[in-house]
């Protein structure tokens, strides 16, 4: 018997609406990254982008456990001397909540070009809208 590998023309990319309305954010992060990677077909390959597109409404809605919200600070540097920056949570989801969700995921996908690849198949929107009707997205419950 030979291994069989899924060709391009044969992977059916899915478009899928998640509310993210009082869901816990982790959990929303985990069920996004396997449906981006696409864990949950059958043709599943780890080398090839089998994941589905998916779009996030409603992101400044999630919920967050514990004591998150006043203790969970962002890191990032800009690589000069003293460049480091600090962000707390409760000052992203305000301003920017959609960063919030794409930086689970993102630390949820391989870190490398693939991963970076399914990342851009993740679309996040504050609120009700988004501009991908034309796709016809289909809705998704966690």
């Amino acid at each position: 018997m030979q291994t069989y590998s899924v060709k391009k023309s044969e992977i059916d990319k899915q478009w899928l609406v998640v509310d993210a309305t009082d869901v816990v954010l982790g959990r929303l992060a985990s069920v996004v990254a396997q449906r981006l990677r696409g864990k949950n077909k059958r043709i599943f390959s780890e080398h090839i982008d089998t994941g589905d597109f998916v779009i996030v409404i409603n992101a400044d809605k999630v919920r967050l456990t514990g004591r998150k919200v006043e203790q969970k600070t962002y890191f990032r540097h800009s690589g000069y001397p003293g460049g480091a920056r600090l962000t707390d949570l409760s000052k992203m989801i305000k301003d920017k909540p959609e960063r919030v969700i794409e930086h689970a995921v993102r630390g949820m996908l391989p870190h490398n070009r693939l991963g970076r690849s399914q990342l851009r198949k993740l679309k996040v929107y504050r609120g009700e809208k988004h501009p991908h009707q034309a796709q016809k997205p289909e809705q998704m419950v966690i």
